[in-house]
């Protein structure tokens, strides 16, 4: 490897930054955290190819095209909310998305970073009859992203494992993107994962904000302006199918086949799984919790 270290990051809004903002108003956020810890000022390249509202279609398509022709030595993807909140949803399209993206950066020869996603459940406090159905969701996506980390010796990170990442704390306002706390623990996290892997590196990023906490007039007036603003923009698409998820598993419940759901979710696992040649047959005991 050459003295310049290059980074790309894919991903959604969360990579993106958003819930980090710099004093100019654009997005810092925990990818740009970790580039600075990979070496000194000069020295670290980093591309940063995430957009807002992506899929993992998209991570695979226009971001991993412009990855590989960096040919970075680090790269981290991190997607998969958005694809579990569309009707259109199918984890066996999510897992081979995962797959081509992971294959592809390796065979330029980067060390790649990928995640296992938070229970949105627990981040938002949703209802159960909301909350059962996504977090179904969130599960099968982390049991396609486990075989496609297995499969590619990726620095894999259990998000949903890190110690304390449901303190309110880490997240913004909208409790969908993290706080400028919650972007340096992901930072952090992944700096430990890269230097346990004997990847050089520099300073690992600080845990502690250099922005002052948002006040509480700071969040109702975002609340207002860009949180109006975001609902109206995705509402239209995310709410109707939103709020079909819920009454499905309402109603399931209701006549007492809700298991029936589970193991719906659990076979479409096991197909995304065989496609991507793992059996996963222990995955969704969580479900029956």
């Amino acid at each position: 490897m050459s003295d310049r270290v290059r980074l790309a990051s894919l991903g959604d809004s969360i990579t993106l930054g958003m819930g980090d903002p710099r004093p100019d108003g654009t997005w810092r956020g925990w990818a740009s955290l970790l580039a600075d810890g990979l070496g000194p000022a000069g020295q670290v390249e980093f591309h940063n190819l995430a957009t807002s509202g992506a899929r993992a279609a998209d991570v695979a398509g226009p971001q991993l095209a412009a990855a590989m022709r960096l040919r970075p030595h680090v790269a981290s993807v991190i997607v998969g909310v958005n694809d579990t909140l569309r009707r259109t949803f199918d984890v066996g399209a999510v897992g081979l998305a995962l797959d081509v993206t992971v294959a592809g950066l390796r065979s330029v020869g980067a060390t790649v970073l990928t995640a296992r996603l938070p229970d949105p459940g627990l981040m938002l406090g949703l209802p159960s009859a909301l909350a059962r159905p996504i977090g179904r969701r969130i599960q099968a996506v982390n049991a396609v992203a486990d075989e496609v980390a297995a499969r590619h010796s990726t620095l894999h990170l259990d998000c949903g494992a890190v110690q304390g990442v449901y303190d309110r704390r880490l997240w913004s306002v909208d409790r969908l993107h993290p706080s400028e706390r919650g972007h340096r623990l992901l930072a952090g996290s992944y700096w430990d994962l890269l230097a346990a892997d004997g990847f050089p590196v520099g300073m690992r990023p600080s845990p502690e904000p250099n922005n002052p906490e948002p006040t509480l007039w700071s969040q109702v007036r975002w609340i207002a302006t860009k949180g109006t603003r975001w609902v109206r923009e995705r509402g239209i698409v995310l709410l109707p199918h939103l709020v079909w998820m819920a009454a499905t598993e309402r109603w399931h419940a209701l006549i007492g086949e809700r298991g029936q759901l589970d193991l719906r979710a659990r076979a479409d696992v096991a197909a995304a799984l065989a496609l991507l040649g793992g059996e996963g047959s222990a995955w969704g005991d969580e479900l029956t919790a």
